[in-house]
């Protein structure tokens, strides 16, 4: 439940009321840098409804995100949580979960940082199935230092540095987490709100390599450059464009300009994490 104070300002009564997710969130660094619009905001008001259903002691959850936009939720976060260098969040939060198993780690981060930069530690974290959650915040760009091409790009969208147009295929997220050897694989965009921090509940729950995609185009360099109307437009949309399918093949969740956005959760299987591989082995070996 919401604390509530009353205040006496110029004479009138006025109430005043805590955030309810307040236990989660440093308040004494709000406001935040988020512009309007944005859905990180979305993104990290889910996690800590989700963080609270699934029932976590806060003193056993870390999170770790790079550098971004959606990097700045670990400043933001009330938990054991690490700011790491560009594209590293990944390796960071391998390490964490190996020297301290009991912990749920978590990884929030965003497209350029965490399939550009970090690609390469993202595809092998999922082969090895590290123990973490990674959910990633997917803005089409590179948000916060001067709106260039990122690899979740869309074809033809324009950004700084594709003014004609981008001619390179994006990369379909949940495809390649699951092919990387994800155990646990969903998308939700912006306006799935319920659905995300559902998704957000069991990937927090289970073993293994969890990942969700979050689309939520950024709206202040992607959504004007590309003249696609105002934040609520963008809701508008993805509720015309929205397919909802569980189980559904990733293969078929490329996102274009304008064609469907395949949501849904694709993947829940059951795979031995990296964390008891080793303890395996180690014991065998003594």
């Amino acid at each position: 439940m919401s604390e509530k104070s009353t205040k006496t300002v110029a004479g009138d009564s006025r109430e005043k009321m805590s955030h309810p997710m307040e236990r989660y969130l440093r308040m004494e660094r709000i406001p935040h840098i988020w512009c309007a619009g944005c859905s990180i905001g979305i993104a990290v008001n889910a996690f800590c409804h989700a963080v609270q259903e699934a029932g976590l002691d806060q003193e056993k959850v870390a999170v770790v995100s790079g550098i971004g936009c959606t990097g700045r939720a670990a400043g933001y976060l009330r938990f054991d949580s690490f700011h790491t260098t560009h594209g590293r969040a990944i390796p960071f939060a391998t390490g964490l979960k190996l020297a301290n198993p009991e912990l749920t780690v978590v990884v929030i981060s965003g497209d350029g940082d965490l399939i550009s930069i970090g690609g390469n530690h993202f595809i092998h974290a999922a082969r090895r199935n590290v123990d973490i959650n990674v959910i990633c915040v997917n803005n089409f760009i590179y948000g916060m230092t001067g709106g260039q091409v990122s690899p979740t790009t869309p074809l033809s969208a324009h950004t700084s540095t594709t003014p004609y147009g981008n001619f390179e295929p994006p990369f379909n997220l949940p495809y390649l987490a699951l092919s990387s050897g994800a155990v646990y694989v969903a998308r939700w965009t912006a306006l799935h709100v319920r659905r995300m921090k559902r998704s957000m509940v069991e990937a927090l729950r289970k073993s293994g390599f969890c990942f969700i995609e979050i689309v939520g185009p950024c709206p202040t360099i992607y959504v004007r450059r590309n003249r696609l109307g105002t934040s609520l437009d963008i809701m508008k949309d993805f509720r015309e464009r929205s397919v909802v399918r569980h189980g559904a093949d990733p293969k078929e969740a490329d996102l274009t300009m304008t064609g469907p956005v395949l949501c849904g959760k694709f993947a829940d299987i059951e795979k031995e994490t990296f964390t008891e591989v080793v303890r395996r082995n180690l014991e065998a070996a003594q």
